[in-house]
């Protein structure tokens, strides 16, 4: 698959790039997308959430009330879930929500999630960017030149460039990554994905593994 090279204005320079079609032109997965994103939220959960069992309720321990002959039903401990003030029944309790999932699998999943982009028309290719220093403004130029200053957008570079992440960090909507961050959600979750020309040896080498 083709796809012309942008230059820093949103113009094209002439030049295509071919997209590797064991990347970009593989049978998508729809399950292979959902346990990997499923994972990576799993994964952003701390797990700490906890609530009072009766047995850690602060508490007399005495029988409240006689046995029998009250005409309601029989009683022991105060701290009981059913009297208020009391312990929460079947309550959360910390836990580990991460879980395991296969390298193919998730590699699968990746690259189903950028197919479905390149059906969608929704990536787009560009000159490597530099700036002299960290500018927001030079960022949301770049940005309204491809039309995606209204949408959620994720750009990927071959390697790190910090006036280039930090020219981006202020930008709601819009992330900038490595191609060694590149995940299935972070595809998903953006409405387009910006590869810059020198991150694509990266993706293809990472995915066709």
């Amino acid at each position: 698959m083709k796809v012309a090279v942008l230059d820093i204005n949103g113009k094209d320079t002439g030049r295509k790039v071919e997209l590797s079609a064991d990347v970009f032109g593989i049978e998508p997965n729809n399950h292979a997308v959902y346990l990997d994103v499923k994972q990576y939220l799993a994964n952003q959960r701390q797990g700490t959430h906890k609530a009072k069992e009766r047995a850690e309720i602060a508490g007399s321990t005495r029988k409240i009330k006689k046995q029998k002959g009250t005409g309601t039903a029989r009683a022991g401990s105060i701290k009981s879930g059913v009297f208020k003030g009391g312990g929460r029944m079947f309550g959360p309790r910390p836990r580990n929500y991460s879980f395991k999932l296969n390298k193919n699998l998730k590699r699968l999943a990746r690259k189903s999630a950028l197919t479905m982009k390149a059906n969608d028309k929704a990536i787009f290719v560009m000159e490597d960017l530099n700036f002299d220093a960290p500018k927001t403004k030079n960022f949301t130029a770049v940005l309204k030149s491809l039309g995606l200053n209204e949408k959620k957008s994720l750009f990927v570079l071959g390697d790190l460039n910090n006036n280039v992440y930090l020219s981006s960090r202020n930008l709601k909507g819009t992330e900038v990554i490595t191609n060694s961050q590149l995940s299935t959600y972070k595809i998903m979750n953006a409405n387009s994905v910006v590869l810059f020309e020198g991150s694509l040896e990266g993706i293809e080498t990472n995915l066709s593994k």
